[in-house]
């Protein structure tokens, strides 16, 4: 074999190897923000119209920024206010299930910004955060958020806040903010699911 045909193999065989590596990296690389994000990364994907290169850019770039973010403790008598006012919120959901959103999505704006989000005022960085280190809560929230804006009907309220509440359980839970113990009751524990059921129920939007 002539050295011009050897060195042509060698060629070849290198970059078949570098088109492997790179093609698993991105494969292993796309598994990993999936597991990370979960539902998160489906909806960035119908968001880029189905285009993964930009949605795993989008994700990546959230993680290169919040990743590091370090969750602040929150004080077991600020954990206590916190689960006591949202019990009273979806209390008050039966007869003003609008009015219990809108103060829903504030009580849990500013549980997240102590914990160490940023703040309220920035709802959109706010949420890309939260979805960096609370992935599988933060649909609830988003679309708690769109119906105190929107004109939505009193069952998507009351659907948004269930799923808010998952959200608001893991930032409020004692183990959230201390790993080294075990889990305690969860915030989502107390009181019942906003229902429009009952001797008071609502009736039209909500709006």
């Amino acid at each position: 074999m002539s050295m011009f045909a050897i060195v042509v193999i060698a060629v070849v065989v290198v970059i078949v190897a570098a088109i492997l590596f790179i093609g698993f990296g991105r494969r292993g690389g796309e598994r990993g923000l999936k597991r990370r994000f979960g539902p998160e990364y489906g909806r960035t994907l119908a968001h880029h119209n189905g285009n993964a290169k930009a949605a795993e850019q989008e994700l990546s770039e959230r993680v290169r920024q919040y990743g590091s973010l370090k969750e602040q403790r929150l004080p077991p008598e600020a954990r206590e206010q916190y689960v006591a006012q949202w019990a009273r919120i979806q209390e008050q959901f039966v007869e003003s299930p609008h009015k219990a959103v809108a103060e829903a999505d504030v009580l849990l704006a500013r549980l997240a910004e102590d914990r160490g989000f940023p703040g309220r005022e920035q709802f959109d960085e706010q949420l890309t955060a939260l979805s960096v280190h609370h992935a599988d809560h933060v649909l609830g929230y988003r679309d708690m958020h769109t119906a105190v804006r929107g004109r939505s009907s009193t069952e998507e309220m009351r659907e948004a806040m269930v799923e808010a509440r998952g959200l608001f359980s893991a930032l409020a839970d004692e183990q959230a903010a201390d790993s080294g113990r075990h889990r305690t009751q969860s915030p989502g524990d107390h009181g019942q699911a906003p229902t429009t059921h009952g001797p008071h129920q609502a009736k039209g939007s909500g709006t």
